[in-house]
């Protein structure tokens, strides 16, 4: 956990690919290099969780700012972790976690999905850790969320939903199968399930992702935002 955070060419050679452009690296180069040698993994979770008790608790310490305020952002960026969040317009990551401008690299799907989302979530993804040194990455669901009920209400449907809605619901029937059978709440045990799948498809992905999991330099943990009360429970 407290190994020196290795260069971008390192994560480059663990993978086994070139990844990134001049286009895309050009903006993260200024702070990519700046960075701490090492990060401890636990102290950033710590970080995300400290400051999602302030948002619980109603006391962030972020304020509102301007453009100003970010002016050396405008060099590059250098985010402490990566969150798979919910397109839900209730689940904003920066303000549940009380975190600024610049903290967290966000990837944002209709339920947090990272299976069949192609090269948007995965390439985001490698592009985070092997360009911008991100060793913590977050799934993050959310109770109430709208498209796990509706692939629980779909499951044995022969409906067909319109656009490319039924794909996307088609996407997380399988964390209502896995989550048959399961004591409490339906609907809460198939968001859990969901994230633990997401969870599992981005340890799994490779070359990138896979290969940093398993060579230690990167941690990948899945939670569930609670909308009535604001906490985050890590459940994988």
């Amino acid at each position: 956990m407290n190994a020196p955070q290795p260069s971008r060419r390192d994560f480059i050679r663990i993978a086994g690919i070139a990844v990134g452009t001049s286009a895309l690296t050009a903006g993260t180069q200024a702070t990519a290099e700046d960075k701490p040698a090492s990060r401890d993994l636990d102290a950033v979770l710590k970080g995300l969780l400290d400051g999602n008790a302030r948002y619980v608790a109603g006391q962030p310490q972020q304020r509102a700012r301007t453009p100003a305020d970010f002016a050396t952002d405008a060099k590059g960026q250098a985010p402490l972790a990566a969150i798979v969040g919910c397109a839900d317009s209730r689940v904003p990551p920066e303000l549940i976690f009380d975190q600024g401008v610049g903290d967290l690299f966000v990837c944002r799907a209709a339920g947090n999905l990272v299976s069949g989302t192609g090269a948007i979530v995965k390439g985001s993804l490698e592009f985070a850790v092997a360009e911008l040194g991100v060793q913590l990455i977050m799934v993050l669901g959310h109770s109430q969320c709208g498209a796990v009920a509706a692939a629980i209400e779909h499951i044995d449907a022969k409906d067909a939903l319109p656009g490319a809605i039924g794909p996307l619901i088609d996407l997380i029937k399988p964390a209502v199968l896995a989550a048959q059978g399961r004591p409490g709440n339906k609907l809460d045990n198939v968001i859990r399930a969901n994230v633990e799948r997401c969870v599992a498809r981005v340890k799994g992905t490779g070359p990138i992702l896979s290969r940093a999991v398993d060579a230690g330099k990167l941690k990948v943990i899945g939670g569930v935002y609670e909308l009535s009360t604001g906490k985050v429970e890590i459940v994988a």
